[in-house]
């Protein structure tokens, strides 16, 4: 199977490429402004590292938030468009699970964590074992100050939300906790396509009429309606 799977539900956008078990090629990239404007870029040049064609897919696996309104909604256009294009089969994956996937390697607890904005974050908790991610949480939008009540002890914290709330949390939590560079522990477009490709193994896949992005908040837009 070849899977694509991208991530632009942050700053950072992450295509990576799936052929079978192996990883053969993933690119990222920090925006300068939207990523309408680089993701299509991206996916060429993995692609083209790859040495395979667009039609060449099977399957577009997709980040599907929470994360920023803006960028979920140009990486679910661009996959949606390019599923349609080439008849490839549509996956979305959960944007905090699969953050957390990258270092499931860890044995303490991960949380993964989302700057949401508005004093606010976006949040979800697992603990790693042999089968895999077990969730300890639900996917959460809270306060910093909210947050401390759901963090387990010890435990892993990645996530561009570190970037903002990093000392935030460092003069809270008084157990012990390690606070993981956004720089290094970004999202990774392979993770999400290995996700993907889970799903489609376990028999499951999206409708391309109605994949949605996973907001938890409301948009302004709709906010302001009510």
């Amino acid at each position: 199977m070849r899977i694509l799977g991208i991530d632009t539900a942050t700053w950072i956008a992450s295509v990576g490429l799936r052929i079978g078990q192996a990883l053969v090629a993933e690119k990222s990239q920090a925006a300068s402004g939207s990523h309408a404007v680089s993701l299509l870029e991206l996916i060429e040049e993995t692609l083209r590292t790859a040495g395979i064609a667009v039609h060449d897919l099977d399957a577009i696996a997709v980040s599907s938030g929470p994360g920023t309104f803006t960028g979920l909604r140009v990486s679910l256009s661009v996959a949606k468009g390019l599923a349609y294009a080439t008849g490839a089969r549509l996956v979305g994956v959960p944007t905090l699970e699969a953050l957390a996937r990258s270092v499931a390697d860890q044995e303490s607890p991960i949380c993964a964590l989302l700057d949401a904005r508005k004093g606010e974050v976006y949040a979800a908790c697992f603990q790693p074992t042999r089968e895999g991610l077990r969730r300890l949480t639900a996917d959460l939008l809270l306060t910093p100050e909210a947050l401390l009540e759901q963090l387990p002890a010890p435990c892993v914290i990645l996530g561009d939300g570190v970037s903002r709330y990093g000392e935030f949390l460092r003069h809270r939590v008084k157990t012990p906790m390690t606070l993981l560079s956004p720089d290094a522990y970004g999202p990774r477009g392979g993770v999400v396509a290995l996700m993907g490709a889970e799903r489609l193994q376990a028999g499951e896949s999206d409708d391309l009429s109605r994949l949605e992005p996973t907001y938890i908040r409301p948009p302004d837009a709709e906010l302001k309606a009510r």
